[in-house]
């Protein structure tokens, strides 16, 4: 079985963001963890909230133990305090 999450964005500086998904990935393959869809979008149709969106992707991973421990990982942690909250 596995894991796959949807994530929906808004990326206010590609730069930086792309710098996270640099970061993070080594981090992500060692957690058995891979991006299957990756989309940048224009037109939001219907949104639940005031949330802006303009990326929107799929995470997966082989199980629940490799997601949760990639997301508490702190090598990951770290990139994520570095780039992702500014992108």
């Amino acid at each position: 079985m596995s894991y796959e999450i949807l994530v929906g964005l808004h990326v206010v500086d590609d730069v930086i963001y792309d710098d996270y998904r640099a970061a993070m990935k080594p981090i992500l393959s060692s957690y058995e963890g891979y991006f299957g869809y990756d989309f940048k979008v224009s037109d939001v149709l219907i949104s639940q909230g005031n949330t802006d969106i303009n990326r929107v992707f799929t995470i997966n991973f082989s199980s629940q133990n490799k997601k949760e421990s990639f997301f508490s990982d702190p090598q990951y942690l770290v990139a994520k305090e570095k780039y992702f909250l500014k992108s």
